[in-house]
């Protein structure tokens, strides 16, 4: 009998897929990076093209030894670490900590943890995107250059155990440009003058701003501005001459990113992003289900695209055609942002089953966060 290995990143999500693909499979975890550049040195071949130095992550030579008997023992490895930069590079670091060579192994990746999604991921392999795995390698590196070059300056004149990244050095510049225009701003005093107005056919006063005028724009910038203006305005009769009404429509949020999901527990439940994170992992990872074992119930968390698949779409407009009636499913296609920046490696963040309401879960979450 074939067996067939799969490699993911975390336990939890090893333990969920296990019970997707049968006993022909064989899934375990790498508990993420299983090498990286020395801590001790540089680890940079400036000489030849920036070449990075890998070596083992010290208390990862176990796991790798774990995998290694199992890689021996299967017909085919699948390497099925997280759709993103960081876990293409992994799944590199493991194909040739393993030595997989030789042997009949494949990328696959997937959004979402369910069962359909992981099947149809194994039906359609390929092989490691090496244009992932340079950008991952060109961040690592330059955060290596970057901070050890910078962080020893920081010791010696500021405070030692500070660092340097190639992120938060640009942001810390930012930081401060933007406080020496504050300190930089010479404060102004300004005044409004406004006039509240009946109109007959309206419900409520209407309130008119003084911007200037017949002659042009008038700025008030001190009581005695507005004192002349008022001077000027005693014993007028006021007119309205137009009144313009129409209708809004309120457009659906976007679905969430990484950012925005981030904000938003931040903004309504007061989380930390560091909570939101771990929450949102698990979730994706893997939830126990009482009838259905576990399952992810997000897709994945670490996005900067607002697309949903033409799938997730009609599922939705079938839910709400259910539950609600047709008047409230949209004649338009899914809102997109209008930013052409993104990445669209996969799909916003959203449910992996709309059926699941927050009634029918609060059980099982309860339990797991």
């Amino acid at each position: 009998m074939s067996t067939k290995l799969v490699i993911v990143e975390s336990p939890a999500k090893a333990k969920t897929i296990q019970k997707f693909l049968g006993k022909n499979y064989k899934v375990m975890a790498s508990n993420g990076h299983v090498r990286d550049l020395p801590k001790s040195t540089m680890g940079i071949d400036f000489e030849h093209d920036f070449e990075p130095k890998y070596i083992t992550i010290r208390g990862k030579g176990d796991i790798l030894a774990q995998l290694r008997k199992e890689v021996k023992k299967a017909d085919k490895v699948y390497l099925a670490t997280d759709p993103d930069r960081e876990g293409e590079a992994i799944s590199w670091h493991l194909y040739y900590a393993l030595k997989l060579e030789n042997k009949d192994c494949s990328r696959i990746t997937f959004n979402e943890i369910t069962k359909d999604a992981v099947k149809r991921a194994i039906k359609n392999p390929r092989e490691i995107d090496m244009n992932l795995v340079d950008a991952q390698q060109a961040r690592r590196v330059l955060d290596r250059i970057v901070g050890y070059k910078i962080s020893p300056i920081l010791w010696s004149k500021i405070k030692r155990g500070l660092s340097a990244g190639r992120v938060q050095s640009v942001a810390l510049s930012i930081i401060y440009d933007r406080e020496k225009e504050i300190n930089d701003f010479i404060p102004e005093e300004y005044w409004s003058l406004d006039a509240v107005l009946s109109e007959e056919g309206c419900k409520k006063p209407l309130e008119a701003h003084f911007t200037g005028d017949k002659d042009g724009k008038i700025s008030l910038h001190s009581r005695e501005d507005v004192d002349r203006v008022l001077e000027g305005l005693e014993g007028c009769a006021y007119e309205v001459l137009h009144i313009k009404k129409g209708e809004r429509r309120k457009k659906p949020p976007l679905p969430f990113t990484t950012s925005t999901l981030q904000q938003e527990a931040s903004k309504k439940l007061n989380m930390s992003t560091q909570k939101t994170m771990r929450l949102a992992q698990e979730l994706y990872e893997g939830v126990s289900l009482k009838g259905r074992g576990s399952i992810g119930l997000i897709t994945y968390l670490r996005t900067d695209s607002t697309r949903i698949s033409e799938e997730a779409d009609k599922n939705c407009r079938e839910y709400i055609k259910e539950q609600y009636g047709d008047a409230f499913v949209g004649n338009g296609g899914v809102r997109k942002a209008s930013s052409t920046k993104i990445q669209d490696a996969h799909e916003a963040i959203r449910p992996t089953d709309v059926s699941l309401s927050p009634a029918r879960l609060k059980a099982s979450l309860s339990i797991q966060l």
